[in-house]
């Protein structure tokens, strides 16, 4: 049995009170006394508190269990085997230096790259000069202040200058829909499980001697496979739903999993719904640079006609996303201990977990095949309803419910598109200014950035002030407008970023669409018949 430290440090504080008015005898007898009365493993911890040696402890119980009074001559004050460190003053200092080679000793300490065991440091003390125990180093170090501690998980290392700002963005978008009556939904994919009689960490109540036997080895049941459980957490109903997959986590799984939701409680929850928020990790199937994820979230937002809104976590703080306290961790402790054998059992585990304030959550199991490596191209991307917000764009944004085209069969396929003209590209509609408002800007920001030196650029100052401002209106990404302004992705890239820092510079914002505008269409088309014609891909140097 364990002591705890708590009765080591009561038990200190009464020795160091009692033990100056006591002889040799009574101390020894004293410490036997409460040795005794803790039972197993008492000797080892009145032996610390009392900074004796456990023989001294063992004596003394001897003395108690002989029930005689012993005549014996007191030992005179200072009396007694004297203590290594005592002996040996430089005993301690070679110990600091081994032990704290970055602080006190020396930085190309033999032991720098060891576990610091005490039968370690022991040896090399030894080999030093210092001939001592493992028991003596133990002893010295707890008087310096050491104990045996394990890393502590502290430093978060670099993060994104606009973490807490993105925070406080989430949190009242989510606070704007819940006021207003949306639903607003935390998702993630939990950690997959391997289904079959495999160990599964935790513990649980069963006879003694008789644990559940599981597999020795961890390697995946070829006919059961793995579960992936993606998780919908509704943050005002405090209400959970897992949908268990058997293929593979991609966007396509995870819209599906909210697809899912949204039929089977999310429209009977919310019959007047109109807008979805959705807060998901910076990574993953449902990462902000994962273009499948916004086109199936366009496909679900032409289903069911809802806006749905996306507030991605800033990146390394996936910790802190709500479905992993409030979901996630209840079905963890609730299966803790249990062999996966099946996906009923996964699926019934999870639907009965449930927490003291009301947690519900439901749990269905999709077999569906989900392919991974299913690529989105720049035309794709351009055709969908998708507006970026002012503030961080790529993290927050908004899919329409507007029909998005269908993705053509073929690549060599080219589709039809009207007859081109570039002065759209100009069109009040898509840039948001009138002619003469875009003919001040370009001005503005020609004194600071139209610069001559170096190689000429690959478009005119105009050209990259246009398209940093469709990049900022409609949501136009480089690869389209590459191809819209016959350049390349580099060189639009560079354009997108030298401009922009201009605008930052002039305090000059460019807001953004609420609703993609019609006349987005001919741009879409464009890019579509561009980037089908062989003969006119996207350049990929600049």
């Amino acid at each position: 049995m364990r002591i705890p430290d708590e009765t080591r440090d009561q038990l200190a504080v009464k020795f160091a009170v009692l033990f100056p008015h006591l002889d040799e005898r009574q101390r020894r007898l004293l410490a036997a006394a409460e040795a005794r009365s803790l039972g197993h493993g008492g000797i080892r911890a009145v032996a610390r508190a009392a900074r004796v040696s456990e023989t001294t402890i063992r004596r003394g119980m001897s003395d108690l269990e002989a029930g005689e009074p012993l005549v014996e001559r007191v030992r005179r004050p200072g009396g007694g085997r004297k203590r290594v460190a005592d002996l040996d003053p430089g005993l301690r200092s070679a110990l600091l230096g081994l032990v704290e080679p970055d602080e006190r000793g020396d930085p190309m300490s033999p032991l720098r790259w060891t576990t610091k065991s005490t039968r370690t440091l022991a040896a090399e003390l030894t080999r030093q000069g210092h001939r001592v125990g493992a028991d003596t180093v133990a002893g010295l170090l707890r008087q310096e202040g050491f104990r045996l501690q394990a890393n502590a998980k502290t430093l978060e290392g670099s993060q994104h200058a606009d973490r807490d700002a993105q925070f406080r963005y989430l949190n009242e978008q989510a606070r704007a829909h819940r006021d207003a009556g949306q639903p607003v939904i935390s998702v993630d994919t939990k950690k997959k499980e391997l289904v079959g009689d495999f160990h599964n960490p935790g513990r649980s109540w069963r006879p003694t001697g008789d644990p559940v036997p599981v597999r020795v080895h961890d390697f995946a049941d070829p006919q059961l496979g793995k579960a992936i459980p993606y998780g919908i957490y509704d943050l005002a109903a405090d209400t959970g739903w897992i949908n268990v997959g058997t293929d593979h986590d991609t966007a396509a799984f995870a819209v599906e999993s909210i697809r899912r939701w949204w039929h089977d409680q999310g429209w009977a929850a919310y019959p007047r719904a109109s807008r979805l928020l959705i807060t998901a990790d910076a990574g993953g199937s449902n990462g902000y640079r994962t273009r499948a994820w916004k086109l199936h979230l366009a496909r679900l937002a032409a289903e069911t006609g809802l806006t749905i809104t996306v507030c991605h976590l800033p990146p390394g703080t996936s910790k802190w996303n709500k479905i992993e306290h409030r979901l996630f961790s209840h079905i963890t402790m609730n299966w803790r201990g249990r062999p996966l054998t099946s996906h009923e059992v996964i699926l019934e585990s999870i639907t009965a977990t449930t927490t003291r304030t009301g947690l519900r959550v439901k749990a269905r199991l999709d077999t569906n095949t989900y392919p991974t490596g299913m690529g989105v191209g720049d035309a794709e991307m351009a055709a969908l309803p998708l507006t970026r917000h002012t503030f961080h764009g790529e993290w927050n944004y908004a899919l329409h419910p507007q029909p998005t085209p269908a993705i053509p069969a073929a690549r060599s396929s080219r589709p039809s598109a009207p007859q081109w003209d570039p002065a759209m590209l100009s069109d009040p509609v898509l840039t948001g200014l009138t002619p003469h408002q875009l003919r001040h800007l370009i001005e503005t920001l020609a004194a600071k950035g139209d610069t001559r030196r170096g190689r000429p650029p690959r478009l005119t100052f105009a050209d990259q002030v246009l398209a940093t401002v469709l990049h900022l209106r409609v949501n136009l990404a480089a690869e389209p407008l590459a191809v819209l302004f016959n350049s390349s992705r580099t060189a639009m890239h560079r354009t997108l970023l030298k401009i922009r820092r201009l605008l930052e510079a002039q305090g000059i914002t460019i807001a953004s669409a609420t609703t993609p505008p019609a006349a987005l269409a001919a741009l879409q088309a464009q890019v579509a018949t561009r980037s089908n014609n062989p003969n006119s891909k996207i350049k990929t140097t600049g």
